[in-house]
């Protein structure tokens, strides 16, 4: 379940990515999001490797 969190997340982020760089539209929300999506990328990485 956690790894379809994961995608979903990630699917989110690529469909907010392209509506950022085809509207170029800049708001703090923007911003939350990267740094939301970026949090959730290292901890997906950090787990991976607890579990190796």
């Amino acid at each position: 379940m956690k790894n379809l969190l994961y995608v979903i997340a990630a699917l989110l982020i690529i469909i907010w990515g392209i509506i950022v760089i085809s509207f170029d539209t800049s708001a703090t929300v923007h911003v939350i999001l990267l740094i939301a999506g970026i949090v959730i990328l290292i901890r997906y990485l950090q787990k991976k490797k607890q579990v190796n």
